[in-house]
């Protein structure tokens, strides 16, 4: 409980959350953490994960691959969130990859789905270095998180937000360019050797 409640408490991290203010203690304790937990026990496979560097040990924030609410089946939401000594590093994509890949061959996922806010340039290249696309921009007020963030202030989330997708179907055709030899396309004859 430590970690999240040190990664909720930098306001940098919580910029794109909540407009920076800390997540108290209690919230994380009584209502995130538990919230965090019941994926395990609802949704085999799915859940959130600690990212933790594996040179020190050191907790580098969460990452979730799980079921949103009232979405088709075989839809699965990507989201992360890191401190600050993570960012850039590459952490946000090689999990986003490893949990994406997961859905794919093991979970049976069909689309997995990630938003953030429009400005929020970082996470939106996070998700299209991870092989997601933009879907489309939509403009929503998450209410139902005001409280459960201390969002005081919800004129500050009236903006856009974007959602990026990836098709089983397309995350297999992206597998298969990555597997080409540099150089030979894949309509190239040799490359089907």
């Amino acid at each position: 409980m430590d970690h999240l409640f040190d990664l909720d408490s930098d306001p940098e991290v919580m910029r794109f959350i909540n407009g920076g203010t800390p997540t108290p203690r209690d919230v994380i304790e009584h209502d995130l953490l538990p919230r965090f937990l019941s994926y395990y026990e609802r949704f085999a496979g799915y859940g959130f994960w600690a990212a933790i560097d594996k040179a020190t040990g050191e907790f580098l924030g969460w990452f979730h691959f799980r079921p949103p609410e009232g979405a088709s089946p075989g839809e699965v939401e990507l989201g992360y969130r890191l401190r600050q000594a993570a960012w850039g590093q590459g952490y946000g994509t090689e999990a986003s990859r490893a949990l994406i890949r997961k859905g794919f061959t093991e979970l049976g996922v069909r689309r997995v789905v990630a938003s953030t806010y429009a400005d929020n340039l970082a996470s939106r290249r996070v998700m299209e270095k991870a092989g997601l696309t933009l879907v489309r921009t939509y403009r929503t007020t998450p209410a139902d998180n005001f409280a459960l963030y201390g969002i005081t202030r919800p004129d500050l989330f009236d903006g856009d937000d974007v959602e990026y997708a990836l098709d089983k179907a397309d995350w297999e055709q992206q597998e298969a360019a990555d597997a080409q030899p540099a150089g030979i396309p894949a309509n190239d004859p040799l490359a089907r050797s």
